[in-house]
């Protein structure tokens, strides 16, 4: 899909992890302790919602295919953005998950509404609830990174 010729970011945007080296590696210690103790599937499904809600393309498709590339099924991506209308395609856990997960990245809208709250912890436990939380906040963060310094979807860094 991509050549060594394609740019990986519209030109004349910083890249963070060559900028701001301390700050790059701290994100990526935020999000390898959020996800501790949350099922892979679990964090794909938040980062893949979190990332339709910010539009950020970036994320959405490199999110899409480690999904794809764990075993999820494309029939349950495609309800992700659709999750409440087809909440038989999702856990209870995940329901819990992707409502949290909307709350917040919509923080700004409404706050985190104290039913959705109380969902994730009655369904989730406290502990889950702080992990998915974190996991939640270290996605929003990426999107903002991605989007900001303007990362093109299709030309996942890591594979480099």
């Amino acid at each position: 899909m991509t050549t060594t010729n394609e740019l990986t970011q519209t030109p004349g945007r910083i890249n963070i992890a060559e900028v701001a080296p301390k700050v790059y590696r701290a994100q990526i210690g935020l999000d390898a302790a959020a996800r501790q103790g949350l099922e892979p599937s679990l964090v794909e499904l938040i980062q893949i919602r979190a990332s339709q809600l910010n539009n950020c393309a970036y994320c959405l498709h490199m999110h899409t295919s480690d999904a794809r590339k764990a075993g999820e099924s494309e029939e349950r991506l495609h309800m992700v953005a659709v999750w409440r209308d087809a909440a038989h395609f999702f856990s209870a856990e995940e329901r819990a998950a992707l409502a949290l997960t909307e709350a917040i990245t919509l923080i700004a809208e409404r706050g985190v509404p104290d039913a959705v709250y109380r969902e994730s912890a009655d369904v989730l436990g406290e502990e889950k609830t702080a992990q998915v939380v974190a996991a939640i906040c270290a996605i929003n963060t990426w999107n903002r990174f991605s989007i900001a310094t303007g990362k093109i979807a299709g030309t996942d860094e890591r594979k480099k």
